[in-house]
């Protein structure tokens, strides 16, 4: 038997067709499969990281438009520290300031590109930390900030000051807002004006009956006057 098999030629062994194995077909590519799994990955996170940053984007624009409808007809913008405040604390800050004052949050940058190349752009000096921004749309200034010296006495907030603030593109810091909270009211500016004319009341009638725009400028110089004298004292 042995002879028989040595005799035999190395090219007349074939293994049956049946012992083929087809790796390919019998056997699952796991690094394949990976492969496929890691590129669907990688296609949804990226698809999902587009929305978010237009729809963060979409949110900065809508914000930025925002603060530029605040500055229509605003005659004051203050920045408040509102860092550390609930948001309950935030819910009732905003109900006591009058209706003509508008209380937002918004982050620094995103006002800064509302009111970057305006005369508000005074405001620079305190866009740092987190600040609520308060638009006062009247000429009572110190009925608008007086709403938040008082929450602040109440809660407690010594840290929560004002950062900043710009009136008549003027820019007042922290320790300059004596100046506007001590203010005369519109009243009170009629008041000095009408008892400080020496003038005979024919020459006070005859102010009254003045144009507008002549009454507007004599009521700004003695504003004026007012102003010089605060800080002059």
């Amino acid at each position: 038997m042995e002879s028989t098999l040595s005799t035999l030629p190395s090219s007349s062994f074939r293994p049956p067709s049946t012992t083929a194995i087809s790796l390919k077909s019998h056997f699952h590519n796991p690094f394949l499969h990976h492969s496929t799994t890691t590129t669907i990955h990688r296609t949804t996170t990226k698809r999902n990281l587009t929305i978010r940053s237009a729809i963060s984007r979409s949110k900065k624009e809508e914000t930025i438009e925002t603060v530029k409808t605040q500055l229509e007809n605003c005659h004051l913008i203050a920045g408040i520290k509102y860092k550390g405040f609930t948001v309950s604390q935030f819910q009732q800050l905003r109900t006591t300031f009058p209706e003509s004052t508008t209380l937002i949050v918004a982050k620094n940058t995103l006002v800064f590109k509302a009111i970057e190349g305006t005369k508000w752009e005074a405001l620079k000096p305190c866009m740092k930390g987190m600040n609520a921004w308060l638009f006062v749309h009247s000429e009572e200034i110190p009925a608008a900030i007086k709403p938040y010296r008082t929450f602040q006495k109440e809660k407690k907030l010594d840290d929560n000051d004002f950062s900043g603030a710009v009136f008549e593109g003027k820019y007042y810091a922290p320790d300059e807002f004596k100046v506007l909270e001590n203010m005369p009211t519109r009243a009170e500016v009629y008041a000095k004006l009408l008892g400080g004319l020496k003038a005979p009341a024919t020459s006070v009638v005859g102010t009254l009956q003045a144009p507008a725009r002549n009454l507007v400028l004599t009521l700004k110089a003695f504003v004026k006057k007012l102003e010089d004298e605060q800080n002059n004292a």
